[in-house]
């Protein structure tokens, strides 16, 4: 158990026999009142956000994870198979649970899942994932003005948008948390 004050963003706590990765943490002390902990917070089996005020005094369940590293191998419509890499025992997770990390998988790409008591709650992708782009219209010859893009379908089925010299069939390095293209690979 912690103290309210304690919290910090992307911990995970257990709040009301749910667990929740903490967003946001604001400490205020209004006035002569008792101070206080406002705390964004979304919720791992929903994916919901909500907010709630801690007193000062209150306690908190922190929530003990593990964290392995796995090597994302294939998926068959359904399910995602992993491989533990150090054990090399091999799992499935379900689409609802990766979420919007299913546009940045690509086989031999590693990743850590966080389980709790066993069970995988979620997977942290690397900053940067290094993708092909399989489908966008041609570049202009000459197109030099930097704030020009234009999409491109990448080899996951995410869509991006580049610069206008970059052309079918080249890998292109894009950010897991924005979605957005960095840099060529």
């Amino acid at each position: 158990m912690i103290s309210a004050t304690q919290l910090r963003p992307g911990m995970v706590i257990k709040f009301n026999n749910e667990l929740y990765s903490i967003f946001s943490v604001t400490h205020r002390t209004p006035g002569n009142l008792r101070g206080f902990v406002q705390a964004r917070m979304r919720s791992l089996r929903t994916g919901s956000m909500t907010e709630h005020r801690f007193s000062s005094e209150d306690r908190v369940e922190k929530a003990l994870l593990e964290e392995h590293e796995m090597e994302y191998l294939y998926d068959d419509g359904e399910y995602f198979y992993f491989m533990n890499t150090e054990t090399f025992d091999q799992m499935h997770l379900m689409k609802d649970l990766l979420g919007d990390a299913t546009q940045f998988l690509t086989p031999q790409l590693h990743v850590k899942v966080e389980f709790y008591e066993g069970n995988p709650i979620s997977v942290e992708l690397p900053a940067t994932v290094d993708l092909k782009v399989v489908e966008t219209e041609p570049g202009l010859k000459g197109a030099s003005v930097s704030n020009v893009t234009k999409p491109a379908k990448l080899e996951t089925g995410l869509v991006v948008q580049v610069p206008p010299f970059i052309t079918e069939g080249e890998r292109i390095r894009v950010s897991t948390t924005e979605g957005t293209y960095q840099e060529r690979a």
